[in-house]
């Protein structure tokens, strides 16, 4: 029966709650807990009525609580309204932030990156700035060392910065050509002003390191021949530092000169030059040596200082002229007195050739218009002038009583003194280093005489080693040959006379254009020639026996053997003239053979 009250009450949904009521344990379950807690807030009778309406009053207060979770939920629906259109607002706000962020962020990375540009552009333009000052202005230690203390001496320094200002100088023209040309001139006439405060202060201290040049053998500074050739570009004050050396220079000069005449070299080596006075040869020409060997060495001087410049010749002559200006009175004077003494006519022409050349050596040195060249100029005129003299002299006390020459044609005394000093003179002049055409040219100014064949052949040979007296010996020889041709002339004509053929030839030449047989002319008959002929062989038996006396006064046997030779060439000629006329059949010589027997290869081997 229990079992079948089980199956009705399982079968039974009534009987199934109220078991799973009964079997729910209460205290465990929250929810059931929390409703009863509710439930008894507002059922608080516990009636038939009260339970029937549990239900409404649930679903009441249900839909109470509904109603008034509605109404809270309305307003929570006006405030979330709110915050979403607060939240869709702020959305747009970040999103138009987030718009501008990011373009503010692109502005951020444009302006780094233009302050990058900016930054490199700054850091160019302060190179630039710092070159541009680097390449216009000085910097302080330059400017010191232009300006310096009035005596402090010119340094290397001082070079540098000239020649950075020079270039600071020179490039300004080229901001000139560009929109900076304020600033070009500006910087332009900042460096004049350095410039010009510099080369017055190297102006100045070049002017006293060439007043301080007065010793024997100065030494020429690198230092003072860079200022020389810095003060190059200021004309007026490199002329100044020129004549200031050159001044300093012709004092020194002058008393090494006069040191020279008197005191001589250090120690006594060499020995004074006046020393040798009494001898004019030796004593002009130590001065002049010394004074050529002092203008050689001021010349190396002068070439030490101008090295680095690109001054001319003419200058350098200009300034050695000044220099040696100074020794031309005492040189001068020594010399006058040398001339005006009258040593002789052979010193006296030694001395100009002595002076010609030095004139001429030292003349390529300074050239024509030094005043020490017309110095020395002028005193080997006046020594030529007194040879002259000397030589008219002479020449006058010949004139005054003239010798007739001896019986031999010799040579008279006056003559060989005349002769003799001649030679003399000719061997003074050959003995100079005068170049020939010099030579020459002075030789010309003599007047030699002209001489007999005889004087002159005693007298000739001796002058054959004087190259400069060509000329005159040309002269000479056409003249002795003349009078050999005329001496040649007369032995001839006395041979032919003597031996008879003169008169046969003499015919003959008078009668050759005939046209008839010269056998029948008177003269040229066979007896004529017979007879000529029987002379003709006692000559050639004696040639020497017809010789005129004159030949024999020729002194030298080279002449006389010439005259000889000569003067038988023509008997000869003539004697084969002859023959030719005899052996032709036309003139009709009988046995011609016997007429002429020798043949005139015969007769000039007989006389030859």
């Amino acid at each position: 029966m229990a079992d079948g009250t089980n199956e009705i009450s399982q079968s039974n949904p009534l009987s199934r709650k109220l078991n799973k009521i009964l079997e729910t344990r209460l205290d465990n379950d929250k929810d059931i807990v929390e409703a009863l807690k509710a439930l008894s807030t507002f059922f608080t009778e516990n009636t038939l009525r009260s339970r029937r309406n549990l239900r409404g009053d649930i679903e009441k207060r249900s839909l109470l609580i509904s109603e008034n979770f509605e109404q809270a939920f309305g307003v929570l629906k006006e405030h979330l309204d709110k915050v979403y259109s607060d939240v869709h607002d702020m959305n747009k706000c970040c999103e138009d932030m987030t718009k501008r962020l990011q373009n503010t962020r692109d502005l951020i990375r444009s302006t780094g990156f233009m302050g990058v540009k900016i930054s490199q552009k700054i850091q160019m333009m302060e190179k630039v700035a710092d070159a541009f000052l680097s390449r216009f202005q000085l910097k302080q230690e330059e400017v010191e060392a232009l300006r310096g203390a009035r005596n402090t001496p010119v340094t290397e320094e001082f070079f540098q910065a000239l020649a950075r200002v020079r270039e600071i100088h020179q490039d300004c023209k080229a901001l000139l050509r560009t929109k900076q040309q304020t600033a070009g001139l500006e910087i332009m006439e900042s460096m004049a002003l350095h410039m010009e405060a510099s080369y017055e202060r190297l102006y100045r201290w070049t002017q006293d390191e060439c007043r301080g040049l007065t010793s024997d053998l100065p030494d020429i500074s690198p230092t003072l021949t860079k200022a020389m050739a810095c003060l190059e570009d200021r004309p007026v004050l490199f002329k100044y530092c020129l004549d200031e050396y050159g001044t300093a220079r012709r004092t020194a000069v002058v008393r090494c000169f006069i040191d020279a005449l008197t005191r001589g070299g250090p120690g006594g080596t060499p020995r004074p030059i006046e020393l040798h006075s009494h001898d004019p040869i030796r004593y002009v020409g130590d001065m002049l040596a010394w004074l050529h060997q002092a203008i050689a060495s001021d010349k190396e001087l002068l070439h030490s200082l101008l090295k680095n410049t690109s001054s001319g010749q003419e200058s350098e002559r200009e300034v050695l002229s000044h220099i040696t200006e100074g020794i031309s009175r005492p040189f001068k004077v020594r010399v006058e007195q040398v001339i005006v003494s009258e040593p002789g006519a052979v010193m006296l022409f030694s001395l100009a050739n002595v002076l010609k050349f030095y004139g001429t050596t030292i003349g390529s040195i300074l050239g024509e218009d030094a005043v020490i060249i017309v110095t020395v100029q002028e005193m080997n005129e006046l020594a030529l002038k007194m040879f002259f003299n000397s030589l008219n002299c002479h020449a006058s006390k010949l004139l005054e009583k003239i010798e007739l020459p001896p019986p031999d044609l010799g040579p008279t005394e006056s003559l060989k003194d005349t002769l003799n000093l001649l030679r003399a003179v000719l061997t003074s002049h050959d003995a100079s280093v005068v170049p020939l055409d010099a030579r020459q040219a002075d030789y010309s100014r003599l007047h030699c005489h002209q001489f007999t064949s005889g004087g002159i052949s005693s007298n000739t040979p001796p002058f054959d080693m004087y190259a400069f007296i060509d000329r005159g010996l040309e002269m000479l020889s056409t003249q002795t040959d003349a009078h050999v041709d005329s001496l040649i002339s007369e032995q001839a004509s006395f041979i032919l006379i003597r031996s008879g053929l003169g008169n046969v030839y003499s015919a003959y030449q008078e009668n050759k254009q005939q046209k008839i047989a010269l056998s029948s002319v008177h003269g040229l008959d066979v007896q004529s020639i017979k007879d000529a002929m029987t002379r003709f062989d006692k000559y050639l038996s004696s040639p020497d026996s017809l010789r005129i006396p004159q030949c024999e006064l020729l002194r030298t046997t080279r002449l006389r053997d010439t005259v000889y030779k000569r003067a038988a060439d023509a008997v000869c000629a003539t004697y084969n003239t002859l023959y030719t006329m005899i052996t032709d059949p036309r003139n009709n010589y009988t046995e011609p053979n016997s007429l002429v027997p020798r043949t005139p290869q015969q007769v000039t081997s007989l006389l030859t």
